[in-house]
């Protein structure tokens, strides 16, 4: 049975919840599971924004049939080619065989490639253009790399809605509301988001700070993305903005201090607690991770939130030890910058970790380091403590400035 909710007058939500899905991409656990969002505008002609993953094929045919009431389906703009948004392409377009598809050229070239599609029906538009569907016009804004290149977004400057693609989504499926102002967003999403953003999109901060760029002058009123809940209220749209404006910038979010060890018998544990405690002490406010044990895409959102780290490892195989080691990796490849960091390894015949992560981060983009590494030989001994404690008091002394 149908599930249409209304947005607006003209305007309807036919997307639908996955709540079975593990992985998003394969990749990252989404234990709250996830939203595929498309929209149905009702104007002297019908537009229907994105499509949907096949995992909600049916709900999404039923609520599009019960949308149209009957209409015939004039317009399908394609915004982005991944498959959670254009699995079910294929099928709208042999449903409705006269719709007309909207896009951009890379994003018909995709479509080619995706699906045995002869490109028929295909009007290509530009960065600027606009369609005429009746009492509101349709403005295409590109958004090359945010998160693919093909990405573009729509605007409706009648209502002030903006169909975002990928952006401005989170993890988490919607259950009874849609809309962010009637969730508790910041309570139940915001860490999802957050996840959901420095992952999937993190590392073109430069191509959403464009995107930031064109959309300040548009007087959105209503965001609707791709997944997770549709922004309608200024106060709570530009408090979103302000998020994605930060993170964008790779600047840290919370002032604080995150402290990542990876520990084989839990003597390299010993010093995080030990390093913890004293910041604590000195009024830092600290959270402490296992690599080992948490997955690496919290472990990155965790690190652009904050803006000091610690990493704490052990020397394994003459390096970094493996969970580590991703970690580092992963925040390189997603650009991260614009921190105060500092190191301790521990090392039972020939501590190397220390030296190893030095040489990864120094390669990232305005790194500051605090203090000296420290270094644990097998288990903490009390002149080791006091290394501890120095090293805490110097990251304290950065953290108040």
């Amino acid at each position: 049975m149908q599930n249409v909710i209304q947005v607006t007058d003209d305007l309807y939500y036919l997307g639908g919840n996955d709540r079975r899905l593990a992985l998003f991409e394969s990749a990252f656990p989404i234990p709250r599971g996830v939203s595929y969002n498309s929209y149905l505008l009702t104007d002297e002609k019908t537009v229907l924004f994105d499509t949907v993953d096949s995992a909600v094929s049916e709900i999404f045919f039923e609520n599009l049939e019960s949308a149209l009431g009957g209409r015939k389906l004039d317009y399908l703009i394609v915004h982005h080619m991944e498959p959670d948004h254009s699995a079910t392409f294929l099928r709208v377009v042999e449903t409705y065989p006269d719709v007309m598809v909207i896009t951009n050229q890379k994003v018909a070239m995709m479509l080619k490639n995706y699906f045995p599609f002869s490109g028929k029906n295909v009007r290509l538009v530009k960065e600027g253009d606009s369609l005429n569907v009746g009492k509101r016009n349709i403005c295409f804004v590109f958004a090359p790399m945010v998160h693919w290149p093909e990405v573009m977004m729509s605007f409706v400057p009648e209502d002030g809605v903006l169909f975002s693609a990928d952006a401005f989504g989170t993890f988490g499926a919607l259950g009874g509301s849609i809309f962010a102002d009637e969730l508790p967003f910041e309570r139940d999403f915001l860490d999802d988001a957050r996840r959901y953003y420095f992952n999937i999109v993190g590392k073109y901060g430069v191509q959403v700070q464009s995107v930031l760029k064109k959309a300040a002058p548009l007087s959105v009123k209503i965001i609707c993305p791709l997944h997770g809940p549709v922004w309608r209220t200024g106060e709570s749209i530009d408090w979103y903005l302000k998020k994605y404006d930060i993170w964008s910038k790779y600047e840290p979010e919370e002032r604080g201090a995150v402290l990542f060890y990876a520990s084989v018998y839990g003597h390299t544990q010993n010093a995080a607690e030990i390093l913890g405690a004293a910041l604590a002490k000195r009024g830092v406010p600290v959270k402490l991770y296992d690599v080992s044990v948490t997955h690496v895409s919290v472990l990155l959102s965790e690190a652009f939130r904050y803006s000091h780290l610690i990493f704490a490892s052990t020397t394994y195989n003459n390096g970094v030890f493996i969970a580590m080691e991703q970690l580092l990796s992963d925040l390189r490849a997603h650009n991260f910058q614009n921190r105060s960091y500092a190191l301790v390894e521990n090392g039972s015949w020939s501590p190397q970790a220390g030296s190893l992560m030095e040489k990864n981060i120094s390669e990232w983009k305005n790194m500051k380091k605090i203090g000296e590494t420290v270094t644990v030989t097998s288990s903490v001994k009390e002149e080791t403590r006091k290394k501890i404690e120095d090293l805490a008091a110097a990251i304290a002394e950065d953290y108040k400035k």
